[in-house]
């Protein structure tokens, strides 16, 4: 913008003043997005920590004047008198942006989660938007990113469990059976939710939700899983022998193979500029620990009093990836000296890894103050150090070969546990807008029509079927129910002032029967795209294959009413076997025959 030399020379000075500023906001925010201290547990046992992750955060969002606007056009309601109903749902909102570390959190995330079910079928119709922008920071960035679809909101808080699911995992008590068993649990419903996420929600706003970073996070909490396992059997194997060392040296091994997997996924060209450092190394630091672990075990069984039993020659053939140099494993085992020197060897790979466990350690700031951490590595390599020392002698005058690695095997297979959303029971906020069958976003209808209708000698010439509400199947040519203007296809909800949206079969026909030679007052509304011959038939045999809910678009399908196996999405999900009275879907009339019937 000039040519003047000092002033750009000034502004330059000042652009680097400020990019170094922004630079060490950049590295404090990393250390306070990445923390794991403050979710680890406070029992003074040695466990190594766990990565957790922070929760997504939210702007308020003020949705009364829309949701009101929308139910006065869409519905031809009084919006006003629907305004308790959405501040009801505010407050949900509010609530779910802070849940609290434990079940009653989880909870909270999913009643909101499910309550969008609703919001989705009532207010967003597939055509227009209801001009609301969804706010979001990337749980490790802060960046902020917003979208209109509610997908977006959806997907944020499904994000949320995931992430809550870590902190609950990662602040149990590792030392005792019960806190290991909760932290797997945690971990496998964490990997869960973000399994789910990553395949059932496209083109995310925000890093933390893209395709390579959710993967990346189904594998790390694969890998802690994994890692309780190890802890598990660690816990449980209280009396050590040769097979025990071999199991423990297998997990160990298995724990290695996961991280390097959860490491090598970490530093790949999507990800690698995202994830904060001290997760790279700690990751890193716990493939080369484990390897470490694997060895140390490997040496211990070779040295345990019972490694020369006939039976245990079985379990040891494949123990070992390559089979080590040297005489055969018969042999092998019955020769002491053969297992001192194959000892030697894994202890001597044991210490090298621990060693590159500690250096890989000390290059991250922020694990440098994790004294637990250190800690725990430290010991590890003391004792392998000591245990060499132990079986070295000073005679040994052959070199110490390469241990061949540990075969990796689990006695339990981590699993990735999805979301159950039933779990939770929510009712309808807006139920008293009408069933959902009809009364949604995306249908419309025509104004309710006010109709007089007497009963001739033949009755009204019409047939019912159907519950909430109850639909006109049939009308007689000629006869009274013809001649006041119904149609096939309308539907009944309102008989002599009452409303009759929710009302069942039975409840319609009784307040029909019981008018007298005045006749009857009754109010219809018939969808629009439904008038005509037969479109009746045409819309129950659509409701009742399944699609009462946009099943097309991936982001719109989820199991609908009627057991149909769409495709599993986030825009609509299954509430069949836990519906309230409020929420109840009406059963659609050809799956009713018996209920059918003239008057």
């Amino acid at each position: 913008a000039t040519s003047n030399h000092k002033v750009k020379e000034t502004v330059a000075l000042e652009l680097s003043y400020v990019n170094s500023n922004l630079q060490l906001l950049k590295e404090e925010l990393e250390e306070l997005n990445s923390c794991m201290d403050v979710y680890q547990n406070d029992s003074e046992s040695i466990s190594v920590p766990m990565i957790p992750l922070g929760l997504k955060e939210t702007k308020e969002l003020d949705l009364l004047v829309p949701l009101k606007d929308f139910i006065s056009e869409h519905y031809g309601e009084e919006g006003v008198m629907f305004e308790k109903e959405i501040k009801e749902f505010m407050e949900l909102r509010q609530a779910m942006r802070t849940p609290s570390r434990n079940e009653a959190g989880l909870e909270l995330l999913m009643e909101y989660y499910n309550q969008l079910y609703f919001l989705d079928s009532r207010f967003f119709p597939p055509s227009k938007s209801l001009g609301v922008f969804f706010h979001w920071y990337d749980s490790l960035t802060g960046v902020p990113s917003h979208q209109r679809a509610l997908a977006f909101e959806k997907g944020s808080v499904l994000f949320n469990i995931g992430a809550l699911h870590t902190q609950i995992g990662a602040r149990q008590d590792r030392a005792s059976l019960p806190g290991l068993n909760q932290a797997i649990d945690a971990f496998q419903k964490a990997a869960g939710a973000f399994n789910y996420l990553k395949e059932n929600f496209s083109n995310a706003p925000s890093l933390d939700m893209s395709t390579a970073s959710l993967n990346m996070l189904v594998r790390l909490m694969v890998a802690q899983v994994q890692e309780c396992v190890f802890e598990k059997v660690t816990l449980l194997h209280t009396q050590k022998d040769f097979l025990t060392w071999l199991q423990l040296a297998q997990e160990a091994a298995r724990v290695e193979d996961v991280y390097s997997l959860v490491h090598q996924t970490m530093t790949q060209a999507h990800v690698k500029d995202y994830v904060p450092f001290s997760w790279t190394t700690m990751v890193h630091v716990k493939s080369e620990h484990f390897k470490a672990l694997s060895h140390y075990f490997a040496a211990i069984a070779l040295s345990a009093s019972d490694a020369e039993l006939p039976e245990h020659e079985k379990a040891f053939l494949q123990f070992h990836i390559t089979m080590p140099e040297g005489p055969s494993l018969r042999v092998l085992l019955q020769d002491p000296e053969e297992r001192r020197k194959l000892g030697k060897a894994h202890l001597k790979k044991a210490i090298m890894k621990h060693e590159e466990a500690m250096r890989i350690h000390g290059l991250c700031k922020i694990l440098r103050k994790m004294d637990i951490l250190q800690e725990v590595l430290s010991f590890a390599h003391k004792r392998s150090l000591s245990k060499y020392s132990e079986i070295d002698h000073e005679e040994d005058f052959f070199e110490t070969g390469d241990a061949p690695d540990i075969h990796p095997k689990t006695h339990q297979k981590p699993e990735i546990k999805s979301p159950s959303f039933s779990q939770v029971k929510v009712t309808d906020l807006f139920h008293r807008l009408g069933p959902l069958s009809v009364f949604s976003a995306k249908n419309k209808w025509y104004p309710m029509r006010r109709v007089h209708l007497m009963r001739g000698e033949n009755g009204f010439g019409f047939t019912l079927r159907g519950d909430s509400p109850v639909l006109i199947a049939g009308v007689i040519p000629g006869g009274c129910a013809a001649e006041a203007g119904l149609k096939e296809g309308d539907y009944i909800i309102l008989v002599n002032g009452k409303d009759c949206r929710w009302s069942k079969h039975a409840e319609v026909v009784q307040l029909l029967k019981s008018t007298g030679e005045e006749g009857v007052e009754i109010g219809v509304i018939t969808l629009q795209g439904s008038e005509g011959p037969k479109a009746a038939e045409k819309k129950a045999a659509a409701m009742s294959s399944g699609s009462g809910l946009l099943k097309s678009n991936k982001e719109n399908s989820r199991k609908s009413l009627m057991n149909s196996k769409s495709a599993s999405t986030l825009l609509v999900w299954n509430k069949k076997s836990k519906r309230s009275k409020n929420s109840t879907y009406s059963i659609p009339f050809t799956a009713v025959g018996d209920n059918e019937a003239m008057y």
